[in-house]
């Protein structure tokens, strides 16, 4: 590799003779000056071009900050929506699962998507998507047109949750660890926000429903402004960067031959099945256990809390590290100190097995980093991402679903805690692995 490609592997990378594509801007298209180049030091003409980096920045917390209030908000007024639209406990049981489906399913289009019309407009787009489809669905007219409008704005996180690490790569290549800190922190944020505060806006708002799931589309169309200047400033008329391998004749990189793919979306999975478990089923175990319900929704609530500051400092950490493999085992003893909390004695010391968890939780900003860190080019990046995303949302359906058949058929939290444990070994394993100093091009 030449040297001023040395800084698209990131802080920890370790050295490599092979040559790699330069990474791409925000629009998907290749810096005009070296691929070390910080942001700042694009070239750039007019006050436009200057703050440019900063309108990144800030299309960057944006665009995080969208990426969940679509469900959270919808988990927060699930009983008036099931009431107002006349919607069965099955179908409302499909609702709670389609998130998971939809993020797969259109997470495999974005690297097509993103080398024909570049990461920063397919990102533009899917903000657009969020905004439609949030203040589209509550006035659909009916079930159907529900669903409908909530896989629409389902597929714009989708898209976006995949190419946020390329975004981040292509425009921040020294500066990864930082980067995937604040997006991390910003997803955290949105998360909680959508949480804590639907129900209370919905009340402000005259009470409806409808009118409390249709505010969230504001904050999305404020996402589309920024990704519309970075569009704009960055369109070119040369290929995408993510086409570069056809370009130089390099052989297309099949990433289900990498081993670190492979490990990535196992970890990927199994952080997100643990993560909807948690946020689905923990308040049930303090409620079963004796803790009130409302103490039982803020323990949930600092759990999630846990995610706004580490989801900052730890991938900044994971950068600095050639192996984060001691990251992903720290967590997952967390989890696992957590759950024998939550099976030996779950009021006794339930705000400690909930910071526990809200710990462990943050295995997801860890599995950011390393997609970012994994790859020497965006092309790589947009192909691991969607695969490990992809792959791992597919993986993570079932388990919310077994634990409450566990649950329900048991008649106790023990079995569906211990294949709650059960599961963390295997993370713990898979994190290994996938965080040895490895790069994809080198395995495939």
């Amino acid at each position: 590799m030449a040297d001023d490609d040395l800084a698209t592997l990131g802080p920890a990378a370790g050295p490599r003779t092979t040559p790699a594509p330069r990474p791409a801007d925000g629009a998907g298209q290749p810096h005009p000056g070296p691929a070390d180049a910080a942001p700042e030091a694009l070239p750039a003409t007019g006050p436009a071009g200057r703050w440019l980096p900063r309108i990144l920045i800030a299309g960057l917390v944006l665009a995080a900050l969208n990426l969940r209030p679509a469900i959270t908000s919808l988990g927060a007024l699930l009983e008036e929506v099931r009431d107002g639209l006349g919607m069965s406990g099955t179908v409302a049981g499909l609702l709670t699962s389609v998130p998971a489906v939809c993020f797969a399913a259109f997470g495999f289009a974005a690297p097509r998507l993103a080398r024909r019309w570049g990461p920063g407009a397919v990102v533009c787009a899917g903000m657009a998507a969020i905004a439609v489809g949030v203040a589209v669905r509550p006035y659909a007219g009916g079930t159907g047109g529900f669903l409908a409008a909530s896989a629409l704005a389902l597929a714009g996180i989708a898209v976006s949750n995949v190419l946020m690490p390329v975004v981040i790569k292509s425009w921040f290549a020294d500066r990864v660890g930082s980067m995937t800190g604040l997006y991390s922190m910003a997803l955290a944020l949105g998360t909680s926000l959508a949480a804590a505060l639907t129900v209370p806006m919905t009340d402000a708002l005259g009470g409806s429903w409808r009118t409390g799931l249709a505010v969230w589309a504001v904050l999305a169309a404020a996402a589309v402004l920024p990704w519309l200047v970075v569009v704009r400033r960055r369109r070119a008329a040369a290929a995408p960067a993510t086409d570069s391998a056809a370009g130089t004749g390099e052989a297309p990189l099949r990433i289900t031959a990498s081993p670190t793919a492979w490990a990535l979306a196992v970890f990927f999975g199994l952080q997100a099945t643990a993560a909807y478990i948690t946020m689905g089923w923990m308040p049930q175990i303090f409620r079963d256990a004796g803790v009130s319900a409302g103490t039982a929704g803020v323990l949930l609530a600092v759990t999630m809390a846990m995610g706004v500051p580490l989801s900052f400092v730890l991938p900044r950490l994971a950068s600095r590290m050639r192996h984060q493999g001691p990251l992903a085992v720290l967590l997952g003893l967390c989890g696992l100190a957590g759950y024998a909390g939550l099976w030996l004695a779950p009021a006794a010391g339930a705000w400690a097995w909930a910071l526990l968890m809200g710990i462990s939780n943050c295995a997801f900003p860890l599995a950011l980093t390393m997609i970012g860190m994994r790859s020497t080019s965006s092309a790589g990046v947009v192909k691991l991402s969607a695969f490990a995303q992809s792959v791992g949302y597919l993986i993570s359906i079932p388990g919310p679903l077994l634990v409450g058949t566990l649950y329900q058929h048991s008649g106790g939290w023990g079995l569906p805690i211990a294949l709650m444990a059960g599961l963390m070994v295997p993370q713990i394993a898979v994190g290994v692995l996938a965080g040895r100093d490895r790069r994809i091009e080198d395995e495939s």
